[in-house]
C-alpha cells in the first residue's frame, strides 16, 4: 500500500499524549459489542486456531468529524439546479471532509499504544480517517478487539481465512470507529455473484446489422442473440459520435483473477463492430491484482467488450484488483482494496462498471455501512458507479432465515447501497420486459434515501400486504434503472458464446452513462457524478417504463413490473437521445 505525507491530522495522532487524561488507560478494558454472528456463516467450518506465531493486518475506519458532512456535500453536487452542482470535489477536500475529530485520533494512538501496537506499524492517509496496522499478532488482536481469531475453510473451493464470529471496542471508541477488518466479514467465494449464464455458440445466424424493418424477432427466439448494434440502435446511442474522448475515461473493475482478452476484443469488434478493431484498455493492476490475458474469465471479456463497443472511442482502464475477500488481511478484501486505490487518484473515472456482489445479509452492517461510505466519497468526485442488482430475482433457494422459518427476501450488496446506481435486467423488445433473473428488493440494511421518496411508496401502497414481512418496506429499493440482460453474444478464448445476467445490463448502461458523460464534457459542463437524483427527478421523462415481467425467488412470485418504479426494473431503460435532450437545458 502507498501512503503519502503525513497530514496536520496525522500529527495530532502520533504527537504527544500529554493532554489526554491518565484515567483512559483503565476504560480500555471496558468494552462493547461492535458485531457478532450467532453460529459459523453458511458454508464456512472451523479449522480451530492458528500457529501461535500468526499476524494479521488490521484496518481501523474512524467516523468523520461531522457524520453527514459527506453525504450533504453529494447530495449539493448531484442535484440538477442545486448551486453546487458539478462542483465536485478533489482528493483533498474529501480527505478534510472525513477527517475524524483530532481528540479520537489521539484516543486511537493511546488505545493501540496500550496494547503495544508500535507506531511504526501504522500508516493512516485519507484525512485520517484510515489507520493500517501491520503485522499484528494474532494473540494482541484477539485483546485489542475482545475477538477470538480462528481459521475458517470455505466448504465448496477450500479457501482457508483468518475471521472472529464477534468483536468488541472500548466503551470510548466505539461509536467513533466506522468498522474494523478484518473482523466478522467472511467476504464471497471465489466466482463472482452475477456470474453470467453461458452456452457455447453453434452455427447461427449472426445479427450484427439492425435491420431497417421492425427488430422484434431479433429477440423473440433463442436462436436471435444482442449484440452492439442491436443495443446502439435500440436505446439510440447509434449516431452519437464521443467527442471527449481525451477526457472522459470509463473504469472497468475486476476482482477474484477476472481478466479481459485483448484478442477476444479485437475478434469481438471484428465480428459485431468493424468501426471499432482499434479498441483496446489500459490494465492497472491495484494491490496483488495480477493479468494473465491467456486465462481470461467470460465475466472480464464481457464487461470491456459491451462497454467498449457502447463507448468507443472512449478511453478504458481495467483494474485488476487483488483479494478474494477470504485472506488474512486487510489486502485480502476486493472492495477495500479497490476503493482505498481509487480515491487516492488525483482524479477518478467518469464512470465505473462493477458486476460483483454479496447477498446483503451475508456482509456486516458495519462493514456494508463502511464501504457503502466509501463509494458515496466516489461519488462526491464525480464517479458514476454502477452496479448489477443481482442474478436471482427476490432471493436464491427458500430464503429461510437461519433462526427461524420465515421467509426473508435476499437482495444484493454493493447494489443496494444508496450511493450507487443499482441496475437490473430486461429482455425482448415490443414490449421490453422485465428478465425473471433481475435482482430487486428492498435494503435491510439502509434506509429509504430521500430521492426515492416520491417512487417507492407508490409501488408499496399498490402492493398492499402482499409479501407483509418477506422485506423490508422502509429500505433502500433496488434497482434503480434496468436494460437488456438475455443472449448476449461475446467471444470468449475466440469462439463465441452466448450470456444471460446482469453481468450483461451493467455494461450496457455503463456504456450508455459513459456516452452521457462524454456529451456533458463536450460541453464544457462537469459529468453527471453520482447519477440517482438525476434518474428520479429530471431524468424521468428520458426513461422507459416496463410494465411487464417479474422477478421470482424464494419460493415466490416475486415482484411485478409496474407502471412507475419497481423492484424488479426501477425506474426502466435508458433512452440516449432523450437524455441527451434533457441534459441539453441543464
Amino acid at each position: 500500500m502507498r501512503f503519502h505525507s503525513l497530514s496536520v491530522l496525522t500529527v495530532l495522532a502520533f504527537g504527544p499524549l500529554s493532554g489526554l487524561p491518565t484515567s483512559f488507560a483503565s476504560h480500555w478494558d471496558d468494552l462493547r459489542p461492535k458485531h457478532a454472528w450467532n453460529s459459523v456463516p453458511e458454508n464456512w467450518k472451523n479449522l480451530g486456531h492458528p500457529p501461535a506465531d500468526t499476524t494479521i493486518g488490521l484496518h481501523i475506519a474512524l467516523k468523520a468529524k461531522n457524520e453527514n458532512a459527506l453525504i450533504d456535500a453529494l447530495i449539493e453536487v448531484s442535484s440538477p439546479g442545486h448551486p453546487r452542482q458539478g462542483a465536485h470535489l478533489s482528493r483533498e477536500e474529501v480527505a478534510e471532509l472525513v477527517a475524524p475529530p483530532s481528540d479520537v485520533l489521539e484516543l486511537a494512538n493511546a488505545w493501540l499504544d496500550h496494547y503495544g501496537v508500535h507506531r511504526s506499524s501504522i500508516s493512516t492517509k485519507h484525512g485520517g480517517s484510515w489507520l493500517t496496522l501491520t503485522g499484528v499478532p494474532v494473540s494482541r488482536a484477539n485483546e485489542l478487539l475482545s475477538a477470538s481469531y480462528q481459521l475458517y475453510q470455505h466448504i465448496g473451493t477450500n479457501e482457508t481465512v483468518l475471521r472472529t464470529l464477534s468483536y468488541g471496542l472500548p466503551v470510548a471508541l466505539v461509536e467513533h470507529v466506522q468498522n474494523v477488518a478484518p473482523t466478522t466479514h467472511f467476504g464471497s467465494p471465489s466466482t463472482p455473484q452475477q456470474e453470467p449464464l453461458t452456452r457455447r455458440g453453434g452455427a447461427t445466424r449472426e445479427q450484427t446489422k439492425v435491420p431497417g424493418g421492425d427488430p422484434g424477432t431479433v429477440l423473440s427466439s433463442r436462436d436471435q442473440f444482442v449484440t452492439p448494434s442491436f443495443l446502439h440502435w435500440f436505446y439510440k446511442t447509434s449516431r452519437y459520435v464521443p467527442l471527449a474522448a481525451d477526457r472522459n475515461v470509463l473504469g472497468v473493475v475486476g476482482l477474484l483473477g477476472d481478466y479481459p482478452n485483448p484478442d477476444d476484443l479485437r475478434g469481438f469488434m471484428n465480428q459485431y463492430r468493424f468501426d471499432a478493431t482499434s479498441a483496446t484498455y489500459n490494465v492497472v493492476q491495484i494491490k496483488g491484482g495480477g493479468y494473465n490475458p491467456s486465462n481470461p474469465s467470460k465475466e472480464a471479456n464481457l464487461n470491456i467488450q459491451y462497454t467498449s463497443a457502447i463507448a468507443y472511442p472512449t478511453p478504458h482502464i481495467f483494474y485488476s484488483t487483488g483479494g478474494s475477500g477470504t485472506g488474512s488481511n486487510i489486502h485480502d478484501d476486493p472492495f477495500i482494496n479497490w476503493l482505498d486505490f481509487v480515491l487516492d487518484l488525483s482524479s477518478v473515472p467518469q464512470t465505473v462498471s462493477t458486476p460483483y456482489g454479496f447477498p446483503e445479509y451475508k456482509v456486516p452492517p458495519d462493514y456494508a455501512t463502511y464501504v457503502c461510505n466509501l463509494f458515496a466519497r466516489l461519488g462526491v468526485r464525480g464517479a458514476s458507479v454502477l452496479f448489477a442488482s443481482g442474478n436471482d430475482g427476490v432471493g436464491r433457494g427458500n430464503c429461510l432465515l437461519e433462526d427461524s422459518s420465515r421467509v426473508q427476501f435476499l437482495p444484493t450488496f454493493p447494489s443496494t447501497c444508496p450511493w450507487v446506481t443499482s441496475v437490473g435486467g430486461t429482455t425482448g423488445y415490443n414490449p421490453e420486459v422485465a428478465a425473471s433473473l433481475s435482482g430487486g428488493g428492498f435494503s435491510a440494511y439502509f434506509p429509504r434515501p430521500t430521492y426515492q421518496n416520491n417512487a417507492v411508496p407508490t409501488f408499496l401502497l399498490n402492493l398492499g400486504g402482499q409479501y407483509n414481512g418477506f422485506y423490508n418496506p422502509g429500505g433502500r429499493g433496488v434497482p434503480d434503472i434496468a436494460v437488456q440482460a438475455i443472449n448476449f453474444r461475446i467471444i470468449f478464448n475466440q469462439a463465441t458464446w452466448t450470456v444471460g445476467g446482469t453481468s450483461c445490463a451493467v455494461p450496457t448502461a455503463a456504456g450508455i452513462i459513459s456516452l452521457l458523460n462524454d456529451y456533458r464534457i463536450s460541453i464544457g459542463r462537469p459529468p453527471l457524478g453520482f447519477l440517482n437524483i438525476w434518474l428520479y427527478s429530471i431524468f424521468l421523462p428520458g426513461l422507459n417504463d416496463i410494465t411487464s415481467g417479474s422477478n421470482p425467488g424464494c419460493n415466490t412470485d416475486g415482484f411485478s413490473a409496474v407502471p412507475g418504479w419497481d423492484p424488479v426494473t426501477g425506474l426502466g431503460s435508458l433512452d440516449f437521445e432523450r437524455l441527451v435532450a434533457i441534459l441539453s437545458r441543464w
